[in-house]
């Protein structure tokens, strides 16, 4: 099999794509005893296009598991698509120009279906041309039948534990998707906005001594002022504890409500006086449960004012807030506005800044267990370590229980009935999962006797089936109908090695799949999780597809410079950190493919005779087979370390440091010239070094490392990436035969250095090279190595003379070095 001039990478890459998958090479085999490496893959959302953020972050996971398959794993490697709830219906109401709610439940479903699967093919054929090595015949969806069934199954089983309930409560809510939201999809945002102080009169009675007396309070959204419920101080600020207990007046509103002392409030921030709202804030929540404040429900699903509001009721929020700051005015009570900068919690998908409405949900109780969640935490091998803080202060920091319901209509439905009778609530049997409910038969009549059930309406949250995304991938496998728990408690494939995800989303996805096998299996769902960054925008602004921030399409980055440069630069960020998008990294892979081509055309050229037990090798052929050695055992514990990018760094530097510029280079005249012996010699470390190169670098870029393999080493077809990696052998390490190989890099450094003085060409011959050994090592080894330094240092002429004769040019490592023109 020859080799052409030049590597295309065009007709390379595909043509092995089409090979790997026709060969299945990286097809799961459930009947190797190997031990097993399975892993839990990110789905992506259905809610886009794949940009380089993605591949930034899948290829590092990748290139591990590529290092663990070629380490004698029996590798399980599914892939997923996160096609429900959410992200999946914001992109086909912005790509199909439609609304959930006026076209209808079913027409939306099916709109959101045809969407899904149509993104999905195309997903998958790009995760292909990136070279993925995915056991397709797994591929998932999060609302395909098997994940239906297993999320269903997931809430049954923590219904049944008493793990769940529905409530009637204060929740972070979402006016522009309509929907309650998570603790964990709130983001921080900074937005200027302003300060307006306003007055409300103290009530007076017939003792009062000081009638027109009022309070200041400062507050950022005057529009709540029709819900406002009590006014809070702190209790040690004197400016108003004559006020503490007495009541004041809510300006346009015309309500009294009590002044109430408090250590959360702030004195210095504002007027020091708070007015409590239902609800404003988190601190509203707390303080109308703890004093059990009234509830006044001002804001509605849809963001406008309710009845409660007045005079104001159906404006909008940003109209209410301009007509009240106009009644403000006219009526005295605004004293003052003023610019301020605030951080508002936002909803995570879309930007918006999020309300809190007391609605009926379906929790998750979460908030007793942080103690367990943090020891299962600490099970878990964290790469890198310290990413296992930003878990822990999330668990520390959680204040709500998991709400896991949404308003919405394309995600998994509640597999329930509520009786009308009773409020009771029935429940589908496992045997009927997957099951709609609006379109399927309650099993049994409720407890009370009733069959007036109806079936719940709401959709789960997106997280609360990505969150099984272990028994979702691990159960495709086989044809097993058994009940869930029996598959699961049988299957070798939980818990898993390994789960790769992203940093911003270990409130969630980690958080979450912590939290279900916690409590569903009372262990971890996997042994290790690996945290990638992200790719970086121009500004320095993490690539996201809801912000569509993506420089450049990876599938044009991939057509210009080959998926294994693409893959070379994500290779070149370490774990956890973000890292722009950087075309001269690719531009440096193309080169290094180019270069490991070159080297491998150049080997391919001489006939090899095999391996074999009798090669004499040179103490320059002992320094080289040490080398290579000592490259494979810092890789190799680099990679077992999740150091990818450092053990790319140790091939690359042997590749062009020592192979390329000196090795190659000082076996030419015994490959060329040489003995049979000579030439078998050189050729048999050459390709040594070369196959171990191609074997270390294949996780990170495994087209041109197959290629390679294929044409110069490979027997009966057999793929480079399910060989074995290269053995561990530090007896090859010979640090004598080192010395030898650093003093004839040495010399062919300064003879470099001696032409380029000179201006003359590095090919240039020389008359004679004068070697003056200072130590009887040197003075016995450097014949031995003659046909290498005259092939390193084209000299006619080398001689070895006693130390003092001759003329010395220079001193390096223990040598005297004269060069004659």
């Amino acid at each position: 099999m020859g080799f052409p001039d030049r590597y295309d990478h065009r007709e390379t890459e595909s043509r092995l794509q089409e090979l790997w998958a026709r060969e299945q090479t990286y097809a799961y085999n459930p009947h190797d005893t190997r031990p097993l490496f399975v892993v839990d893959t990110p789905p992506p959302t259905v809610s886009g296009e794949i940009h380089i953020g993605h591949v930034y972050s899948y290829v590092q996971a990748e290139a591990i598991i590529r290092f663990q398959r070629m380490q004698g794993q029996n590798v399980y490697y599914p892939f997923g698509f996160d096609d429900n709830g959410l992200p999946t219906e914001r992109y086909v109401e912005r790509t199909r120009t439609l609304r959930a709610r006026e076209i209808g439940r079913e027409a939306f479903i099916a709109a959101c279906l045809d969407a899904s699967r149509e993104v999905e093919d195309r997903f998958e054929h790009f995760w292909q041309g990136l070279g993925m090595s995915v056991d397709w015949r797994l591929r998932y969806s999060t609302i395909d039948p098997q994940a239906r069934q297993i999320s269903q199954w997931s809430f049954l089983d923590l219904f049944h534990k008493g793990r769940i309930y529905r409530a009637q409560a204060p929740n972070p809510w979402c006016v522009e998707c309509q929907t309650a939201i998570a603790q964990a999809e709130l983001d921080d945002a900074e937005r200027q906005t302003t300060f307006y102080t306003l007055a409300f009169p103290i009530a007076t009675d017939q003792t009062d001594h000081e009638p027109g007396l009022t309070i200041q309070i400062a507050t950022t959204r005057p529009e709540l002022l029709p819900a406002c419920v009590a006014i809070f101080v702190h209790p040690e600020d004197a400016r108003y504890a004559a006020f503490i207990g007495r009541s004041a007046q809510v300006p346009l509103i015309g309500r009294q409500v009590p002044i109430l002392a408090n250590p959360d409030a702030d004195p210095a921030k504002g007027t020091g006086a708070v007015m409590c709202c239902t609800f404003g804030d988190s601190a509203d929540v707390t303080w109308w449960r703890e004093y059990q404040l009234p509830l006044i429900a001002l804001i509605t699903r849809d963001g406008r004012l309710s009845t409660d509001a007045g005079a104001y009721a159906g404006l909008r929020l940003p109209e209410a807030r301009q007509r009240i700051l106009a009644d403000l005015a006219i009526s005295g009570a605004l004293i003052e506005d003023r610019p301020s900068t605030q951080t508002v919690r936002i909803h995570e998908r879309c930007k918006t800044p999020i309300e809190i409405l007391e609605t009926k949900q379906w929790f998750i109780r979460v908030l007793d267990l942080k103690q367990e969640l943090l020891a299962a935490g600490r099970q878990i091998h964290w790469y890198p370590e310290y990413m296992r803080t930003r878990y822990e202060h999330w668990v520390e920091n959680l204040g709500w229980d998991w709400c896991i319901s949404r308003q919405r209509f394309y995600g998994v439905p509640f597999p329930v009935w509520h009786c009308q009778s009773c409020g009771g609530v029935v429940l589908a049997e496992e045997a009927q999962l997957p099951i709609d409910p609006l379109l399927g038969s309650p099993p049994a009549a409720c407890v009370c006797g009733s069959t007036d059930l109806r079936a719940d309406t709401d959709v789960m949250d997106t997280w609360a089936t990505s969150s099984v995304s272990p028994l979702i991938a691990a159960l495709r496998w086989g044809s097993d109908t058994r009940p869930i728990a029996e598959r699961v408690a049988d299957s070798r494939l939980l818990p898993m090695q390994l789960r790769p995800q992203a940093h911003d989303i270990i409130r969630t996805w980690a958080f979450a799949t912590i939290v279900k096998h916690l409590l569903h299996f009372g262990q971890i769902p996997w042994e290790t999780i690996m945290i990638s960054g992200h790719a970086l925008a121009r500004d320095g602004s993490s690539i996201h597809k809801s912000l569509g921030n993506s420089p450049i399409a990876p599938a044009t980055l991939i057509e210009r410079y080959g998926a294994d440069a693409v893959r070379y630069w994500a290779c070149s960020g370490s774990l956890s950190a973000d890292q722009p998008v950087n075309e001269e990294e690719m531009r440096q892979g193309v080169r290094l493919c180019a270069k490991l081509w070159s080297a491998a055309r150049f080997l391919a050229g001489f006939e090899y005779m095999g391996d074999s037990d009798t090669i004499e090798l040179l103490p320059s052929d002992t320094a080289l087979r040490s080398w290579t050695q000592r490259m494979v055992m810092r890789a190799t514990e680099q990679y077992r370390r999740y150091e990818y990018a450092a053990a790319r760094a140790t091939a690359e530097r042997f590749f062009w440091d020592v192979l390329c510029d000196y090795a190659l280079e000082w076996s030419k005249s015994r490959l060329y010239d040489g003995t049979a012996a000579q030439r078998a010699a050189a050729l048999y470390v050459l390709r040594e070094a070369m196959l171990a190169t191609i074997q270390v670098l294949a996780p990170i870029m495994p087209h041109i490392t197959e290629e390679i393999y294929q044409r110069l080493f490979s027997q009966a077809g057999k793929s480079l990436h399910t060989s074995m990696w290269p053995a561990l052998e530090p007896t090859r390490v010979i640090p004598e035969a080192e010395q030898i190989g650093e003093a004839l890099m040495a010399i062919g450094a300064a003879v470099r250095r001696f032409k380029t003085a000179h201006r003359l060409g590095i090919g240039t011959r020389l008359t004679s090279l004068i070697f003056h050994a200072e130590t009887e090592a040197l003075q016995e080894m450097l014949p031995r190595i003659l046909p290498d330094i005259q092939s390193l240092t084209r000299a006619a002429d080398v001689r070895f003379a006693a130390l003092g004769e001759g003329e010395s040019d220079m001193i390096l490592l223990g040598l005297r070095l004269a060069i004659e023109r």
